[in-house]
């Protein structure tokens, strides 16, 4: 972590450029976290601390990429069709319950977020799989297992084995947009293409839903990975 002038941090990564003749920030507006590129023989030291000192350029940057979501009490989280409002008390059990709209959940504070994400990521391996078994199975095809993960750069993927692997954040998307995902997956199941045969079986299985759904996750996905659970 970078310590910053206001005495809060922000996670960064450094390291060595045989081509880079100067210090070099990024920002990525998604993880909210730096990436520092040095010379060859330029000192890690000194590059961290130049980085500590590009407060304001990462304040902007912050203001500029929308920031991050933190997960706390009274965070309102996307979810499916609707919302999930965090209902935290100390004294309640740890383990997070729904109640229609709201997720009450109990423990410390400290760690609250990443019980909610462990609770988000059930309900996604649960739901994903039981969707995509379902259209797979009306389908005639054959799924051999689903897993989850959190990639940056897709949401899902399926491997000649037919192992489908979903960013667990689809639980947080509307559902047409999730089922139409699952679709896509399912339908390399039966072409690892993306050919016209592959594209007319996933609108035949998102029941015309899949162009919609592309659309929203590319203006609405980078919002489901602003919510950080560190």
């Amino acid at each position: 972590m970078l310590p910053l002038a206001d005495g809060s941090a922000i996670a960064i990564t450094a390291r060595h450029h045989p081509r880079a003749r100067r210090w070099k920030l990024r920002y990525d507006g998604v993880r909210d976290q730096l990436r520092l590129t040095m010379p060859p023989r330029a000192s890690a030291k000194a590059g961290l601390k130049w980085a500590g000192e590009q407060g304001v350029w990462i304040a902007a940057q912050r203001v500029k990429n929308h920031g991050v979501q933190p997960v706390e009490h009274g965070s309102i989280l996307p979810f499916g069709d609707g919302t999930l409002t965090i209902d935290w008390q100390a004294s309640r059990p740890r383990r997070a319950e729904q109640t229609g709209d709201r997720l009450r959940i109990g423990g410390p504070r400290a760690g609250l977020a990443r019980r909610v994400e462990k609770w988000l990521r059930t309900a996604a391996i649960e739901c994903l799989t039981r969707e995509t078994m379902e259209l797979a199975a009306s389908t005639g095809l054959a799924c051999h297992d689903v897993s989850i993960g959190d990639p940056k750069s897709r949401w899902g993927s399926c491997s000649v084995r037919g192992t489908i692997r979903y960013n667990w954040r689809l639980i947080m998307a509307p559902v047409a947009v999730r089922r139409a995902i699952v679709a896509h997956e399912v339908a390399h199941l039966r072409h690892m293409h993306h050919g016209a045969d592959f594209h007319a079986l996933v609108a035949e299985l998102a029941d015309g839903t899949d162009a919609a759904a592309y659309r929203w996750l590319k203006v609405h996905g980078r919002d489901l990975h602003r919510w950080q659970f560190s």
